[in-house]
């Protein structure tokens, strides 16, 4: 989902700055609290675990969201972009940068050891930045994405006690757009440019593609 694309940090990022030792050491920090209390959720279709990523986990992400989105194969989910976009919608040079920015989480589902889901956390103040969401086409439209974003929700409140999630979808898409509707997203009418010419964010197929914000009050989470 488109959602990872636009804001203060596009997921694609092909560099990363270098960091104080005392921002490096608050970010393993908070990524070693934040793995800790990172819970297993089990829906019907079997027993779901999260995680956050590692640069291990890299190359798999990136054929994950490839596989959402893109080519022909991803016209097996309801997700596909194949419509509006060629090209790629990942890199691992993005996919590693948020990895290891001590500011976000990529969190991980998997079952039975295989991955079927992510998406990517961004620490915004009191705010959280929603992104990266994939769920392998095979396994769409059974719950697995609705336990993802809820897990993603619980994280952001719980650990670092945002009160608000937001995130930019391609507004062409009503049917994502009104999945995140029926889960409690509102669109703002905040619009944001598509990247026309960077190829690194796929190759539209049509001329008036942007980014709708979308954002939800978070629900208090227990101390």
């Amino acid at each position: 989902m488109r959602s990872g694309s636009v804001g203060r940090r596009r997921t694609r990022l092909l560099s990363t700055c270098t960091m104080p030792a005392d921002s490096i050491a608050a970010g393993a920090v908070l990524r070693s609290l934040t793995m800790e209390n990172v819970k297993e959720f089990a829906p019907a279709a079997g027993e779901l675990t999260f995680r956050a990523a590692t640069e291990e986990d890299v190359p798999a992400l990136v054929a994950l969201v490839e596989s959402a989105y893109r080519g022909e194969a991803s016209r097996a989910g309801w997700t596909t972009e194949a419509d509006l976009l060629g090209g790629q919608r990942t890199d691992p040079e993005g996919v590693s940068a948020v990895v290891a920015d001590p500011g976000s989480i990529v969190l991980t589902a998997e079952r039975a050891g295989r991955l079927v889901a992510c998406c990517h956390l961004e620490r915004r103040g009191g705010e959280a930045y929603f992104g990266m969401f994939a769920v392998s086409p095979a396994q769409q439209g059974a719950g697995l994405g609705k336990a993802v974003l809820a897990e993603a929700e619980r994280m952001a409140g719980a650990e670092w006690g945002a009160r608000r999630m937001q995130m930019t979808v391609i507004r062409q898409r009503d049917d994502l757009i009104a999945w995140y509707e029926r889960r409690g997203y509102s669109r703002t009418g905040e619009l944001s440019p598509f990247p026309y010419g960077d190829e690194r964010f796929g190759i539209p197929r049509r001329s008036d593609l942007a980014f709708e914000l979308l954002v939800k009050p978070l629900a208090p989470q227990p101390s």
